[in-house]
């Protein structure tokens, strides 16, 4: 499915705005508690989100300049900003957010018609046109305000959701025809590896 760069930024920027509302209220203790995704805290995924944002703003610092600039120094680096999560003051996560975001919605800004088309390397090594970006940003914005409790996958836009199955097959290897039955944001859930209201359908680990 080919994805509109509009389209795309639109979703992220809603992801980022319900990441921010569900970071608004959140309290040093909040931070510590378990969150829906296992064996995350609240503070790993809003790091986590800060983090992405960061790693993303290397991304389109490679795409305007040519001078190759990983998301990640290593795979260490990633985890680590995750684990910095259990390390803040509620204050301190907000204002790591906020920032990352403005950056990276800055650094979207920037970026020339031809500069959307320069090419880049993912963490996962995938090689990319800087279009893909905010789709990819999108994905970590809005799954993770489901999983902080400020939306859910039914909240979605229809056309991320539809994006999301397609995308999240392919990285399970899954076709369309092989999927549960059932409402798209349930469907999209479940290939997430998140709660879903899907009966009979198999428990899958999450995604993202």
């Amino acid at each position: 499915m080919a994805r509109a760069l509009t389209d795309a930024l639109a979703w992220a920027e809603l992801g980022n705005e319900l990441v921010l509302k569900a970071a608004a209220g959140l309290t040093d203790d909040d931070l510590r508690a378990p969150s829906s995704l296992p064996g995350w805290s609240v503070g790993n995924l809003v790091a986590h989100v800060a983090a992405n944002g960061d790693a993303l703003l290397n991304l389109v610092t490679w795409a305007k300049t040519g001078v190759e600039t990983p998301m990640y120094s290593s795979p260490a680096d990633r985890a680590q900003g995750i684990a910095k999560g259990d390390t803040l003051t509620a204050a301190e996560a907000q204002a790591w957010l906020t920032s990352s975001i403005s950056a990276l919605a800055e650094g979207f800004d920037s970026l020339t018609p031809e500069e959307w088309s320069n090419e880049v390397v993912t963490a996962q090594g995938r090689t990319v046109p800087a279009t893909e970006l905010p789709y990819m940003r999108s994905r970590e914005g809005l799954i993770h305000a489901v999983d902080l409790g400020a939306a859910a996958f039914a909240d979605l836009p229809e056309d991320f959701l539809a994006a999301l199955i397609e995308d999240i097959c392919g990285k399970r290897g899954l076709s369309t025809d092989e999927l549960p039955r059932g409402a798209k944001a349930e469907v999209a859930a479940w290939l997430a590896g998140r709660p879903n209201d899907l009966v009979d359908a198999p428990e899958i680990g999450a995604w993202l």
